[in-house]
């Protein structure tokens, strides 16, 4: 048994009004298979960093273990998978690199191309084949799953399964309970550490929120009901004391309202007390309030219809025979391997040029409103945003809020944001814009779990005709009506292409 020790953590970037960490203090054991979670800018990559040393701050980290950090800088995109091996460990011998990334999935013809020729998923597997194949190092795993689809999330969740020791930064519930055995929670005022799957930390965090919303309502009841008996017995005492002058046993009636003082001063005390019990509550809970969406209802039941779709790439079929159709209400799930087109769909339905044959009708007068994977292109502030998009500048910042993001981040250059940040930018404009269908390709990559549930939550009230790819198996079982899987075309790629 090792623990990784930390005590009193103070950090904050310079020129930040508020701390990231403030006094924490915890253990965790480096046997762990760790979860570690929370809402997008409470300092889960940060924390990971001041673990690599990267910052300076105040309190220790204590560590028995050296850290590698997921996903690692390579010096050069164009080594092969067995060149970036050998880079980082020179004794290695080409069959255990082959052997390691085979229980990922990955096939052996792929180490020998040079890295930025790989598929986000192939290159994902390779580089956390590369981190555990060095020995007595602790592996910080930061949201691996971006790039992955269902079956490679599989792939991996069973491969950390089999891993002793990490800390993996996830907000895919499906994910986490495959592979961890303990929960590192940030919270908004503290850390909480569990020993449990992410599953039940989430019911008895949720049960335990739930009891103290109880709790404060009846001591807000509480409080409410002991100031009106202390206004009303200190006004009863203050009525006596005018009547004992003119009264017969004047110090009778001056016990009396000195005893009902007494007890205006005992009411005020149990109130304070109850102030100061309410005060300790709610602290922790989580606030993630409803969203609105805005969908129109079109006049016609069929939305869009493809038949024997195929789209093309670099002058190659990706996918073809495609057949789907979307009515009113529909919530199509596209889902397949990375590379079978999934994206160039979903830009060819809201309006992109992309090569394609067969055949695709949308409904005349379609509004789409389009939530794209690259974030890249965000600049500039939130009000140029909105005005450019033309949605209400009010209304694109109440839905951020609802979504927890600072508000401080307001008047900040786009370009400065987190990659979550960005990501809820383009979730809060879509749910801002009126329209008949939503197209989202992969909405959770980057988002928290509370947000993720806000997402579902509205989705599965206001039942808009949606399209989309998501690799979230939870939120997939609970917003999709249908699912439409596409295989990828077996094609040989040209020299040099990656996958799509």
């Amino acid at each position: 048994m090792a623990l990784i020790d930390v005590s009193h953590l103070t950090f904050g970037y310079e020129g930040s009004f508020e701390n990231v960490f403030e006094d924490v203090s915890f253990q965790i054991d480096t046997a762990w298979r760790l979860g570690f979670t929370g809402r997008n800018g409470r300092g889960k990559t940060t924390f990971l960093r001041l673990l690599m040393g990267a910052y300076p701050y105040r309190g220790t980290i204590t560590a028995p273990v050296a850290f590698d950090y997921f996903p690692p800088d390579l010096p050069d995109e164009r080594l092969t998978a067995v060149q970036a091996a050998r880079a980082l460990l020179p004794e290695l011998e080409d069959w255990q690199l082959e052997r390691e990334t085979g229980l990922l999935g990955v096939q052996a013809q792929a180490l020998a191309r040079p890295m930025a020729t790989l598929s986000g998923g192939e290159r994902t597997k390779v580089l956390l084949a590369l981190m555990f194949l060095r020995a007595g190092r602790f592996p910080l795993i930061d949201e691996p799953t971006n790039h992955l689809d269902m079956r490679a999330r599989a792939q991996v969740a069973d491969y950390l399964r089999r891993k002793d020791g990490f800390i993996l930064v996830s907000h895919d519930r499906a994910f986490l309970d495959a592979c961890v055995d303990h929960v590192l929670y940030l919270g908004r005022t503290g850390v909480e550490v569990a020993a449990c799957d992410f599953s039940t930390f989430l019911q008895n965090r949720a049960q335990r929120e739930q009891y103290e919303r109880t709790q404060s309502e009846r001591l807000r009841r509480e409080v409410a009901r002991l100031s009106q008996a202390a206004r009303d017995t200190a006004g009863w005492s203050d009525a006596l004391e005018r009547t004992k002058n003119s009264a017969g046993d004047s110090g009778y009636v001056g016990h009396k309202s000195a005893k009902m003082m007494r007890r205006a001063k005992n009411a005020e005390r149990r109130r304070e007390r109850a102030l100061e019990d309410k005060k300790g509550l709610l602290r922790e809970v989580e606030e993630a309030p409803p969203l609105t969406m805005h969908p129109l209802a079109f006049r016609q039941e069929r939305l869009a219809e493809a038949l024997d779709l195929c789209v093309r790439y670099d002058g190659r079929e990706v996918t073809r025979d495609v057949r789907f159709t979307l009515r009113r209400g529909g919530r199509v799930a596209l889902q397949g391997p990375n590379g079978c087109g999934k994206t160039s769909i979903l830009r060819l339905i809201a309006g992109e040029d992309v090569p394609h044959g067969g055949v695709l009708r949308l409904a005349s007068g379609l509004r789409v409103s389009y939530v794209p994977q690259d974030m890249r292109f965000l600049s500039g502030s939130l009000a140029d945003y909105a005005r450019r998009c033309g949605v209400d500048l009010t209304l694109l910042l109440t839905t951020l809020r609802a979504l927890d993001f600072a508000r401080e981040l307001f008047e900040h250059d786009m370009r400065g944001f987190s990659a979550g940040q960005k990501k809820k930018v383009l979730l809060a404009r879509s749910l801002c814009e009126e329209a008949h269908l939503f197209v989202w390709d992969e909405p959770l990559n980057y988002i928290d779990l509370y947000s993720r549930m806000q997402l579902e939550a509205l989705i599965c009230q206001r039942q808009p005709a949606m399209l989309f790819v998501e690799h979230d198996r939870a939120f997939v079982d609970a917003v999709a009506t249908d699912r439409v899987t596409l295989q990828a075309e077996v094609i040989p790629s040209p020299p040099g292409a990656g996958s799509r």
